[in-house]
């Protein structure tokens, strides 16, 4: 995924007056984590300037979600749902942020409703993607890609077959991002047809797993 360039969006028109922006405003080097998976939520990012990459931690190690760049928000997960943070993100270019908790967030949404309708595209628009991406997944070039590699690494063992690989591997050899092949493999653990022990796959039924091939889209 390419970085994502300056569009319209939060910057410039935060709601926050000039006194209230600069005590809420961070400044990150490149590098510098803003938060890790596991940390206590309660705030959220607006990008003012620099590039910040989010991740998720898996079994083949860390996949990126997204990279973000100004105008654009991240952590909302945090301060929206209560609970601990469910990705890492990092400063990949020198970053101006604004951090703001759930209380000066709402109180902005309240007092500026252009705010809060951009804060909804916004949100919008990543379900939507994701949503697309799963789409996508169910056909020719996705799903079926997937499988098929993994009937290639399959060997015989116990438990029905075993793959030793990482996920950049398997997004590489059946041509997906990280992201995408990480969803078809979250697809093939929720129909029962692969199973994480550790850091292996198993595949129960390789005939299963098979006859996925030739179910429908």
């Amino acid at each position: 995924m390419s970085e994502s360039k300056a569009r319209p969006g939060l910057e410039g028109s935060d709601g926050l007056d000039p006194v209230v922006r600069e005590a809420h405003q961070r400044c990150f080097e490149a590098g510098a984590v803003v938060f890790d998976e596991g940390d206590a939520g309660g705030s959220l990012y607006l990008i003012r300037s620099g590039a910040v990459e989010v991740t998720r931690r898996g079994p083949a190690g860390a996949r990126c979600m997204a990279r973000l760049g100004p105008g654009e928000l991240f952590g909302e997960h945090g301060t929206l749902v209560a609970g601990p943070r469910r990705s890492c993100a990092t400063v990949t270019r020198a970053a101006e942020l604004l951090e703001l908790d759930a209380a000066v967030f709402e109180e902005m949404c309240l007092e500026r409703a252009d705010i809060a309708l951009r804060v909804s595209r916004m949100l919008a628009e990543r379900v939507q993607g994701l949503e697309q991406r799963l789409a996508n997944l169910e056909g020719e070039d996705g799903l079926h890609a997937m499988v098929r590699v993994l009937l290639r690494l399959a060997r015989p063992c116990a438990e029905g077959a075993r793959i030793e690989t990482t996920l950049r591997s398997l997004a590489e050899e059946s041509g997906l991002v990280l992201l995408d092949a990480h969803l078809a493999i979250q697809s093939l653990v929720d129909r029962r047809l692969l199973r994480l022990v550790e850091d292996v796959l198993i595949v129960p039924d390789l005939d299963a797993l098979s006859g996925s091939l030739d179910a429908p889209a």
